[in-house]
């Protein structure tokens, strides 16, 4: 059976986000399906999350063991997606840094089957016309550091190559070996693009606002931090050296 489009959203403790984001979600595009891959949060998203997709036939739920990696939550909506055949698979942040209005232009330019036709849409914050909201200097240029890094070691095109906020061309995800994938954290999100930019991917950005979350606590540590920018050498390696 063929579907159009599928939204995830990896979640822990984001009972304060989360529904007010879904209902976000299918105001902007009600024809959509909704999955949450929920980490057991202590909260209770997962459960409340299970009691909406009750009522509601597009919200799907996974509640996982624990904490396991925000690259494995993706990978597991990616998984979903390739398995029930949807067209795009669309994800972003739970905490409403990645604002539900861009979706539908997302959508679009994976839906477009002509020669503007894209495998990944990104939400950027660094093309023309994005922005970031609420950071403090140091943080900004972390991040901005931190692209520069990956579009040299991993020559990547994008401007944007650490953020979340994407969307996906479900045939183009089968190109891929989920099962080679090596970060399960933070660097999951410059691996995918690396991987699918070898199978000749076609990528495009689209500006956004990127609002530092207003409710809840970041996930991101200093460990994480590090451990991303060791994977993002390591497979910088194998594109430098053409393994």
């Amino acid at each position: 059976m063929s579907r159009s489009t599928l939204i995830t959203v990896a979640t822990y403790n984001e009972i304060d986000n989360l529904p007010q984001l879904i209902g976000d979600i299918r105001s902007v595009l009600p024809e959509a399906d909704v999955m949450v891959v929920d980490d057991n949060s202590p909260d209770g998203t997962g459960q409340w999350c299970q009691r909406k997709s009750r009522d509601d036939s597009h919200i799907h739920c996974l509640i996982r063991e624990g904490k396991l990696g925000l690259g494995t939550a993706i990978v597991a909506g990616m998984r979903y997606a390739l398995d029930n055949g949807y067209t795009a698979l669309l994800n972003l942040d739970a905490d409403f840094s990645h604002h539900p209005k861009y979706i539908p232009e997302l959508v679009a330019g994976i839906m477009d089957d002509g020669k503007n036709a894209c495998d990944v849409m990104i939400g950027s914050r660094y093309i023309p016309g994005g922005k970031i909201e609420g950071w403090p200097v140091i943080r900004r240029l972390m991040s901005r550091g931190v692209n520069f890094y990956a579009r040299w070691m991993l020559g990547l095109k994008v401007k944007d190559c650490s953020g979340a906020f994407r969307c996906y061309r479900v045939e183009t995800l089968k190109r891929v070996d989920l099962e080679e994938i090596r970060s399960w954290g933070y660097s999951f999100q410059e691996e995918i693009l690396w991987r699918l930019k070898r199978t000749g991917a076609r990528m495009s950005e689209i500006p956004i606002t990127f609002a530092d979350r207003e409710k809840g606590q970041s996930k991101i540590n200093s460990r994480e931090a590090i451990s991303a920018l060791w994977i993002i050498l390591r497979l910088g390696m194998i594109n430098w050296f053409k393994v």
